[in-house]
This record gives C-alpha cells, sequence and structure tokens, in this order.
C-alpha cells in the first residue's frame, strides 16, 4: 500500500475563477492547490488498494477524528462499491477516536485517546486507521504504540495529507498524498 502522490513545494495551484468556490472562502484564498477532483481520485485509488492489500480479511476502520470523517465517509464509500463489483471483498467493521495532542493550536506531546471502543476489542484483529492528516508524525507513532499493546494481527495507516515539515518524526502512513 505504500504509494503517495506527492505536490512540489514551488506548486503554483489554480486559479480560483476555475472552481466552485463557496463565497465564505472567497476572500480567504488566493489558489487552488488541490482540486477536489484529485483527492476523490486519490481516495478511490487508496480505496482499491486497501481491497488488493486488505481484501478477504475483516477489518476493523478506525476513524481519527475530528478532521479525518470526510474522508473517511469517502473511502469507505468507495471500499463498499468495489465490495459490490470486485471479486476480492472486505468486511468492514467501524469505530470512531478522537486522538488529542494539541491545546489552543499548541503540540502538549502527550497523547490521548478519547472514544471508541477500548483498543483492547482491538487484538487479533485487522485494523485500518484512517486520518486526515499526519503533520509531525508523533501523534500516530504513539497511537500506534498504544495500539500495539493490545496485540492486533495487523495494522496499516492510511493517510489523506502527510505535512512536510522540519518538526517531522519521519513517519510515513502506508498510503497518502504527500504535501507540505
Amino acid at each position: 500500500m505504500a504509494s503517495y502522490l506527492e505536490i512540489a513545494d514551488d506548486e503554483k495551484g489554480f486559479d480560483l475563477d476555475l472552481f466552485c468556490v463557496p463565497r465564505h472562502y472567497e476572500k480567504d484564498l488566493d489558489k487552488v492547490i488541490i482540486p477536489h477532483g484529485l483527492i476523490m481520485d486519490r481516495t478511490e485509488r487508496l480505496a482499491r488498494d486497501i481491497v488488493r492489500d486488505m481484501g478477504g480479511h475483516h477489518i476493523v476502520a478506525l476513524c481519527v477524528l475530528k478532521g479525518g470523517y470526510k474522508f473517511f465517509a469517502d473511502l469507505l464509500d468507495y471500499i463498499k462499491t468495489l465490495n459490490q463489483n470486485s471479486d476480492k471483498s472486505v468486511p468492514l467493521t467501524v469505530d470512531f477516536i478522537r486522538v488529542k495532542s494539541y491545546c489552543n493550536d499548541k503540540s502538549t506531546n502527550s497523547v490521548k485517546v478519547i472514544g471508541g471502543d477500548e483498543l483492547s476489542s482491538l487484538s487479533g484483529k485487522h485494523v485500518l486507521i484512517v486520518e486526515d492528516i499526519v503533520e509531525t508524525g508523533r501523534t500516530m507513532q504513539t497511537l500506534l504504540s498504544l495500539l500495539n499493546e493490545s496485540r492486533p494481527k495487523m495494522v496499516k495507516v492510511v493517510s489523506l495529507l502527510v505535512k512536510r515539515t522540519p518538526r517531522s518524526s519521519g513517519y510515513r502512513p502506508d498510503s497518502h498524498l504527500h504535501t507540505e
């Protein structure tokens, strides 16, 4: 599943008049860097990769809230469509967690998992963690460490975006769209 699309640092983006931009965003935006169609196409490709790599196993799809819910819903919609039209099927169970590592937009250097079933319930299961943005990677590394204490059979991470930052721990999800 280790594939990604990289957006160059010097990407100029597209003029706003090429897109339908909600009025309440018009004054806040200069350009569109990643068009919605590209995000949806990439999400569909990630779904195909997941079905290819994890098909045949019952998967617990774990959505990291709050930001990841829309990407999660779109990804699962594509997986469900593939389940209906493919030889490989991926039975899914869905759960949600919140991972808090920020307080007032500042990293706290500690991670707190909120919600979802007890992580211990994931013992022996195939787990797909769905995250919207991986920034430094430290939060995900801590979540994976906590999750591994429960001894899941397999854990894969998919993220819509990975932010390039000098503060990065070097962590990369199994699949993602790479941006700054």
